[in-house]
């Protein structure tokens, strides 16, 4: 019986997990990061990021719906979005699913990450890097949001955790610059970690927050690979009743939609922004 191999994905010092590898399919040591992909028997492929689980082909659906669907359908008429991050193409893939959007800019620091993904990953992108809809820019999202002159009702930023060249997209001065990108009344959305094991990450974003926008909360949802419980997904708008909305006003504008999803639903929506006491007592 041959040996299996295992790699351990090494995002904490006192707690790992690991998962059985097929075949190293690519790696590479870009300027910005080092990129592995993996072939598993059980998640699929697998992508990290400097040893760190980025995505699979087996829960990805999860995490790209609810940081798309939430936002989307939370606001009234969502027209121009703008990704920060998302290389993989699956937020992008998402967003393109709502009919009354016009225009989608996707900014990314690394051509790599999305060629690598399109060739191992097609799923994830489906296309969607060829859609007319989209403006692809290869930039640093820092840099992008500060001398941005455009506006956009939905921004979505599809970051890594804040190490690395993702540090900068948890600051103060990035969440200032963003919201002058936002139209009135617009929603920003952000990756914000797994609160049983980082919640550092949801008091230090929920204090920068609170200070750019009238409302700073957070929204909550399960991925499998993200070790640790709840994924916490921070949520920021001027426009404090789109957050309240009900499951009959979800449903409705998820009707018109007519998209199909997995495991995004107008209940779920309207669940996932109640927080559990121990990410609430992390928000001060």
């Amino acid at each position: 019986m041959t040996e299996k191999t295992f790699v351990r994905e090494r995002l904490y010092d006192d707690y790992a997990q690991s998962f059985t590898v097929s075949e190293l399919l690519f790696e590479v040591k870009t300027e910005h990061q080092h990129l592995e992909i993996f072939e598993t028997p059980f998640l699929g492929r697998v992508m990290l990021l400097d040893g760190v689980v980025q995505t699979t082909e087996k829960d990805e659906f999860i995490y790209h719906e609810m940081m798309v669907h939430v936002p989307m359908l939370a606001h009234p008429n969502p027209k121009r979005v703008l990704i920060i991050g998302g290389g993989d193409g699956g937020i992008l893939r998402e967003v393109l699913r709502h009919k009354n959007v016009e225009h989608v800019t996707q900014v990314e620091i690394d051509q790599s990450v999305i060629d690598m993904c399109k060739e191992y990953f097609p799923k994830h992108s489906d296309g969607a890097y060829d859609d007319p809809k989209a403006n692809i820019v290869i930039a640093d999202g820092k840099d992008f949001v500060a001398n941005c002159t455009d506006k956009f009702d939905v921004i979505i930023s599809d970051s890594t955790d804040p190490i690395g060249p993702g540090e900068v997209l948890f600051t103060s001065d990035f969440y200032a610059d963003e919201k002058k990108c936002l139209n009135e009344g617009g929603i920003m959305v952000a990756q914000n970690g797994v609160p049983f094991m980082q919640g550092d990450e949801v008091t230090n974003t929920f204090q920068r927050l609170s200070k750019i926008y009238n409302e700073a909360s957070f929204y909550v949802m399960p991925v499998p690979t993200y070790a640790g419980g709840f994924m916490t997904l921070a949520w920021a708008t001027d426009d404090e009743s789109l957050r309240k909305q009900t499951v009959e006003q979800i449903q409705a504008r998820y009707d018109i939609a007519g998209i199909e999803t997995r495991y995004y639903n107008p209940e779920v929506h309207v669940a996932s922004f109640a927080l559990p006491n121990y990410v609430k007592v992390l928000m001060k």
